[in-house]
């Protein structure tokens, strides 16, 4: 953090000059959109996975991800998303919800072991049944069974549960971003891969209408897929969310 935080002279003016040019390439890029003061002026991500993005919009590429207990310099704000600069010196975006000042933090994560949040890996009782059916499918169109991969059964959990926590229903997360983007974050390898959402009452209903939507379908039933990650996760909204990540390797 120190090495962070204390720049030498040139640096220090190389960046600022930085910042004034970048500042100008957002104004340019968002329409003339206010950027407002913040009240401090260096940050810490407290999420374990965080876009960077080039606006301030979950629309805008991504362009590089924050991990969690990283430190940020904040240059401004625009609505919800902060104008920050991160420690390899890019400038970027990121929503605000998951970057709070460093002073808040400082005590939790000086001289303390960092615990990171961890899935488990072993599958519900409604996991392995919706597991069940789409592998009897898979059997029944002469296709190999799927298996489960612990990295995106994982990743699959996170997602499930970061939908019913900041209650939308997309492909793109808010958190995550897009599901490449969220496999990306997680080093988890692919050369081909796809994801399932789904809100039903029941395990049952929910494999009947992705049997019933053809690109659904076509997901569980692909011979591109050897892999998957399974996560259902009670909502209050939909009484249940379920996500199913496909990956071929």
């Amino acid at each position: 953090m120190n090495n962070f935080i204390m720049k030498n002279k040139l640096v220090v003016l190389l960046s600022f000059i930085i910042i004034i040019l970048s500042i100008g390439i957002f104004f340019k890029s968002f329409g003339m959109e206010q950027i407002d003061d913040t009240s401090f002026s260096l940050g810490i991500v407290n999420t374990n996975y965080l876009n960077m993005r080039t606006g301030p919009d979950i629309s805008f590429n991504s362009i590089d991800i924050l991990k969690k207990n990283e430190y940020v310099r904040i240059l401004g704000k625009i609505g919800d998303w902060y104008i920050i600069q991160n420690e390899k010196n890019k400038i970027g975006t990121a929503h605000s919800k998951y970057i709070i000042e460093a002073e808040e933090e400082k005590s939790s994560v000086t001289n303390t072991e960092i615990i990171e949040e961890t899935t488990s890996f072993s599958l519900s009782s409604e996991e392995q049944e919706l597991l069940n059916l789409i592998n009897n499918e898979r059997k029944k169109n002469n296709l190999n069974e799927f298996k489960i991969d612990e990295e995106l059964q994982n990743v699959a959990k996170l997602k499930a549960e970061d939908i019913v926590k900041n209650n939308y229903f997309s492909h793109t997360s808010p958190t995550y971003g897009t599901p490449y983007e969220m496999l990306k974050a997680y080093n988890i390898s692919y050369k081909t891969g796809s994801e399932n959402i789904a809100g039903n009452s029941n395990i049952n209903s929910a494999f009947e209408s992705f049997m019933n939507s053809e690109s659904h379908k076509n997901n569980i039933l692909s011979n591109e897929y050897n892999y998957t990650g399974i996560a259902v996760v009670d909502s209050i909204a939909y009484g249940k969310i379920i996500v199913e990540f496909f990956i071929g390797r």
